[in-house]
């Protein structure tokens, strides 16, 4: 069987690649589908959401709402900007408050949150980026596992503490002072 082209070392060398800046403004001209997130510079098709991870997301994001506290905001499905990606997690909690992003996205974020059903590959590749970046801490939901992977303290582009929490412990938010979650709310 022939390789496709774009597995083909040489091809993949060439690859052009966008920067953040041509990312945005070719999605404030509609050039971009919406489903597309910038990762490492190439444009990335999101994955459909499945009714589970649509209950789970949208659990996660009131759970937030509902804690949310001065100086900091919570983002459902927003753009985060970092140095050569432009990922949109599933939720986040940013410092500052909401008129500091009228014009523009948020550059950190104190926690992003992926659910993964049939993502979980990408999003444990996405802590590289979020490490890179500087998020001190990253969740991945696991849906099917009825669990969470917590990942702490970024350092040189890895998290240097990995945790998993089951569905019936609480998960106290390390970033992020006095968000603590009862985890069988979310996966109940």
């Amino acid at each position: 069987m022939t390789p496709d082209i774009l597995d083909l070392p040489d091809v993949r060398a060439r690859l052009g690649r966008l920067s953040v800046e041509a990312y945005e403004a070719m999605t404030d001209l509609g050039l971009l589908a919406e489903n597309q997130e910038l990762i490492r510079g190439m444009l990335v098709t999101k994955l459909p959401k499945s009714p589970l991870h649509r209950k789970l997301a949208r659990r996660i994001f009131l759970f937030l709402m509902a804690w949310q506290r001065g100086g900091f905001v919570v983002f459902i499905e927003s753009p985060l900007r970092l140095a050569d990606s432009v990922p949109e997690p599933d939720a986040m909690i940013v410092r500052g408050e909401e008129t500091d992003f009228d014009t523009k996205h948020p550059t950190n974020a104190e926690l992003v949150v992926e659910v993964a059903l049939s993502s979980t590959e990408l999003d444990r590749a996405k802590a590289a980026l979020y490490a890179g970046a500087g998020v001190p801490e990253y969740w991945i939901v696991l849906a099917e596992e009825r669990q969470v992977e917590v990942y702490r303290q970024p350092e040189g582009g890895v998290y240097r503490q990995q945790r998993l929490y089951a569905a019936d412990e609480t998960l106290a938010c390390g970033s992020v002072p006095g968000l603590s979650a009862p985890l069988e709310d979310w996966f109940a």
